[in-house]
């Protein structure tokens, strides 16, 4: 399991990278509403990205111990998502709702490209 605490560091490093400049964004730009709706769903995407890799350590720990578990934590994250969601949809002038969409899906893509500079790295 050290392979996957590593790899939750390093894709918790480049969500934190992409939300300072989210925030620069914010305090610098005229797009206030657009950064903050970034802000909060890859805020809402990062805790769920640590829910996932506690969830699956949890379950590779059961394993090992010939243990069950429930689930993965699929309804938790799916209700952060929707407390996102609502938020921009209370605050409509003040949090873009596709901005919010956009910053939900941030942990899987950041997933995705890990995956790939990983996968090019290893065969070097």
């Amino acid at each position: 399991m050290p392979e996957l605490k590593a790899t939750y560091v390093r894709q918790r490093k480049y969500i934190f990278l992409l939300l300072s400049i989210y925030v620069l964004g914010w305090g610098f730009t005229s797009y206030q509403s657009i950064f903050l709706g970034l802000v909060l769903g890859t805020s809402c995407s990062l805790f769920n990205l640590w829910l996932l890799a506690r969830k699956t350590e949890q379950f590779g720990n059961a394993v090992a111990n010939g243990e069950k578990i429930r689930s993965l934590g699929m309804v938790s994250r799916m209700a952060m998502a929707v407390l996102a969601v609502f938020v921009a949809m209370k605050y409509p002038e003040k949090v873009h709702l596709i901005s919010v969409v956009i910053g939900l899906m941030t942990s899987y893509v950041v997933i995705m490209i890990d995956f790939f500079l990983q996968t090019f790295h290893l065969r070097k």
